[in-house]
């Protein structure tokens, strides 16, 4: 168990939040959300011990073991994969690499001996015997394969590191487990192994995640960081989203009595309390969920962007044919004579492990690079807009925010411009902000605008949630379901994708693909 009792953090004048009070218990998953900067995984760092509270104590109980999913992917390149895991409990390891000194005496005091019998009683007692088989089973389930177990960190691509680190704050079933962002680059199959692993532990896990689908599976609470401060609600993330939403359109129509207004809310928290992810919890769940009254909810001071694709005109029945297109980047075929044609109202998720073939594709469709061989062909009517992955060209250069949108359509008109800024929620002074400083998320919300600007009937989308905020994320979720035209796109969101594509598109190791008409979920039904 591990208790935050009175606890403020302030980075000079700045508060990120004040008399937070919380209790994070065995057999639960704490998901933390909140705006980009509102402190998700500095609270983490206040929760490890890495960063000290300006006021307030965090108590952990004595001889629990804290474990953290490590951000840093290059701090261990000169240990083997196997020793990266094996670190995931520092009091084993230690004990491990002594004994391995001791033993590698030539000669043997009596000094090293009883200290040999100090360290193999204390292994012993913490199943030593079985931790590199217990590793190898982690890395194993995480798809990094055997061959790989006893590689050097340096000698893996970025996202097998990614796997590692993972099975090293997984090792050895810790306390208290806290993961930032874990399902980042990581595959389905990884992911769907973690959720389930998360939602069968035992013990206290604490997670940050962008990801909706992560948080509805494997969470039993959430903790808010809002107004600099931290609420603690019962149940997964679309619980939350969907209180906070009813509870601030309850305030906004103050003309209905109370008694209405919470009726709602327990109708809403009585059709909830029946779909808890995890069983063995749902009665109790229950009793909880129903405790809750109106004034516990409060509505989120939190800006959602307002993602509307407006065609200028919808296409006609003749979209995008892709004949026989084949590709090879550096000696691999990542295309082999593909084709397939987009029909109208069409929305295409593309799947599969091939994420440079995906990313080809799309930039064979917008004429970036060329194919080896076949031909694409648009409607006349077509009108498309691109958000690629790597957006980097994009935005050298010292434009302003407001220069650099008007220069893709010529248009001057500060007002027009100021609008679909400011459905980004780029306002006021923001839009002379120059492109070549903005983060991460505040490019990708300009790339958003820029599509939002150009009116398509035809949308290319690839990997978009990449660096948005869960309200971004939201957001243009909504709006995608929403757009008349059609849709191609790639992403790792699971419910970004099962509530938006109405067709499948794999793209297989070969280079070839599989085509069917049906939802994301259906899909990995049948795979």
């Amino acid at each position: 168990m591990i208790q935050v009792k009175n606890v403020t953090l302030r980075f000079g004048k700045r508060t990120l939040f004040e008399d937070v009070n919380i209790k994070f218990t065995p057999g639960n998953c704490y998901g933390i959300i909140g705006a980009n900067g509102a402190g998700k995984s500095t609270f983490l760092k206040l929760l490890s011990g890495e960063l000290d509270t300006t006021s307030g104590e965090i108590i952990v109980d004595k001889n629990e073991r804290v474990s953290v999913l490590k951000q840093d992917h290059y701090a261990y390149e000169e240990n083997t994969v196997m020793e990266t895991v094996l670190m995931g409990n520092e009091k084993l390891f230690r004990i491990m690499k002594e004994k391995e000194e001791l033993y590698s005496h030539t000669e043997f005091s009596d000094e090293d001996g009883m200290r040999l019998a100090e360290l193999e009683g204390e292994f012993m007692e913490m199943n030593g015997w079985d931790a590199e088989s217990d590793a190898a089973s982690l890395l194993s389930n995480l798809t990094v394969e055997p061959s790989k177990h006893f590689l050097k960190m340096s000698e893996l691509p970025a996202k097998e590191k990614v796997k590692v680190l993972l099975a090293q704050s997984l090792f050895q079933n810790p306390d208290i487990l806290l993961l930032d962002e874990p399902t980042n680059n990581l595959d389905l199959e990884c992911i769907n192994w973690l959720e389930e692993f998360i939602i069968n532990y035992p013990n206290t896990v604490i997670v940050v995640s962008h990801d909706r689908h992560f948080l509805n599976k494997v969470c039993t609470h959430i903790v808010d960081i809002d107004y600099k401060k931290m609420k603690l609600f019962v149940g997964n993330y679309d619980f939350w989203y969907q209180s906070s939403e009813l509870a601030s359109k309850q305030r906004q129509e103050q003309n209905k009595k109370k008694e209405e207004k919470i009726k709602e809310l327990q109708d809403f928290i009585a059709r909830f309390s029946a779909n808890a992810s995890k069983s063995r919890q749902a009665t109790s769940r229950k009793k909880m969920l129903e405790k809750i009254e109106l004034e516990e909810i409060v509505p989120s001071s939190r800006k959602y962007p307002y993602i509307v694709f407006q065609p200028e005109r919808l296409a006609g029945n003749e979209i995008l044919t892709v004949k026989n297109i084949s590709k090879t980047v550096d000696g691999k075929k990542v295309l082999d004579r593909v084709s397939f044609t987009v029909l109208k109202n069409d929305k295409i998720a593309f799947v599969g492990t091939e994420e440079i073939a995906k990313t080809t594709l799309f930039r064979i469709i917008m004429g970036e690079i060329e194919a080896d061989e076949g031909e694409i062909i648009f409607g006349k009517t077509v009108k498309n807009a691109y958000f690629p992955q790597d957006n980097t060209e994009y935005f050298s250069g010292e434009k302003t925010i407001m220069e650099w949108m008007g220069s893709f359509y010529d248009i001057k008109d500060e007002t027009i411009l100021r609008g679909f800024l400011g459905r980004m929620l780029f306002s006021g002074e923001e839009v002379f902000k120059k492109v070549n400083v903005l983060s991460g998320g505040e490019k990708a919300r300009c790339m958003l605008a820029k599509c939002m600007l150009a009116s398509p009937n035809f949308l290319i989308l690839d990997e978009p949630t990449n660096h948005l905020d869960l309200e971004s994320i939201t957001s243009l979720n909504n709006g995608l379901i929403k757009f008349e035209g059609e849709l191609l796109f790639a992403s790792h969101d699971h419910q970004f994708v099962s509530t938006t594509a109405n067709r499948i598109i794999e793209i297989l190791p070969n280079g070839s693909i599989i085509d069917r008409k049906t939802d994301y979920d259906h899909y990995l039904e049948n795979q």
